[in-house]
């Protein structure tokens, strides 16, 4: 059965896209099949994927491939219609065997409403006592479709129902962020959030209604994987001292009030668990380094930093041997990192 894994972080601007698509790619490099879905309304993943240069190129796809979308998939269980979900007709990702997108859609936002709703009134209202459950039973059997291995949940920041039902019902999550104040106070919000949202879930799954529904929500059983840092500068192979400030703050708040409060929640692994796969500085999942000019040349060709070749660059002779350094540098992390969490959710029982 596939390993579901949100990457969730309240706060924007922290790469978690990038980070969902380099990671996907890894892990379908290193003979994983995975599944990327798009919950973000604005849609960025999606753009990683398809080739959206035309003004309407999102809305094209729509029309050429009803139902090939999160929201359009989940259409009979929010819309009540007379039929039962189906798996998402995934978009096969170009140049990576294995790899897959569940496209988002534009118009998911306007769920956010009846699902929040449902999830605080569907044991009083029959008629919603379908919602809660039916991301994940989308999410389950779409995977099973297509014989995943993971399914990695790319999410919008924000703390609505949409959010919450994902990430409660996820496998695991992990927390992009960046060594910066507002990432610091964001980590001290999710301290709070994340334990509410999993007591949410546990109530949740003990309702007959939801027990009962079409499309039965889950037991919670979400696991913490760690925290990746990225989106700051080098000098000289170390982060610069700003940043380093930052990261020194960042990791007292991971270490004294987020971690905590997922170990009082139920939601981190063992110790053991964490110490095999040997954390960066014993703390992060991974560090990540500024792409700098790489992101728009990653975007241009729609592959992940590492992937990219000299003709997707545009440079020669020492100016491609540097970038050649760099891009082989983003190689290693991105492969230590999928290494980290293939270790981290095949070893947890």
């Amino acid at each position: 059965m596939a390993k579901v894994i949100a990457l969730f972080n309240n706060k924007g601007g922290v790469s978690k896209t990038t980070t969902c698509f380099n990671l996907g790619w890894m892990l379908a490099e290193r003979g994983k099949r995975v599944i990327m879905v798009d919950g973000d309304p604005q849609c960025n993943l999606t753009g990683m994927v398809l080739d959206l240069s035309q003004s309407d190129g999102l809305e094209h796809y729509y029309s050429q491939n009803p139902l090939g979308n999160l929201k359009e998939a989940l259409e009979p269980a929010f819309k009540s219609r007379p039929r039962p979900l189906e798996p998402v007709k995934c978009v096969a990702v170009e140049g990576r065997e294995g790899l897959f997108l569940v496209p988002g859609h534009v118009g998911l936002a306007e769920d956010e409403v009846s699902l929040g709703i449902a999830q605080q009134l569907s044991e009083s209202m029959q008629a919603l006592r379908n919602l809660p459950g039916s991301f994940r039973y989308l999410i389950d059997i779409t995977a099973a479709e297509y014989e995943a291995d993971y399914v990695l949940v790319d999410l919008s920041p924000g703390l609505g129902a949409i959010n919450q039902n994902l990430v409660a019902t996820a496998d695991y999550f992990l927390v992009p962020t960046s060594p910066d104040i507002f990432s610091v106070m964001a980590i001290d919000s999710l301290a709070r959030v994340v334990p509410q949202w999993v007591a949410w879930a546990q109530r949740a799954a003990q309702l007959e209604a939801l027990a009962t529904a079409d499309y039965p929500f889950p037991t919670p059983t979400l696991k913490f994987l760690g925290v990746v840092v990225q989106r700051y500068r080098l000098r000289n192979g170390a982060p610069t001292r700003g940043f380093d400030e930052y990261f020194r703050l960042l990791g007292e708040s991971v270490d004294q009030q987020f971690r905590p409060a997922l170990d009082r929640a139920g939601v981190l692994l063992g110790e053991e668990n964490y110490a095999a796969v040997d954390l960066v500085e014993g703390r992060w999942l991974a560090r990540i380094s500024d792409f700098n000019t790489l992101i728009a040349d990653s975007q241009r060709a729609r592959k992940p930093v590492f992937a990219l070749t000299q003709q997707d660059v545009g440079r020669v002779g020492t100016v491609w041997e540097n970038t050649l350094d760099n891009i082989t540098v983003f190689r290693k992390t991105f492969d230590d990192l999928a290494q980290r969490i293939e270790t981290l959710t095949e070893t947890d029982v």
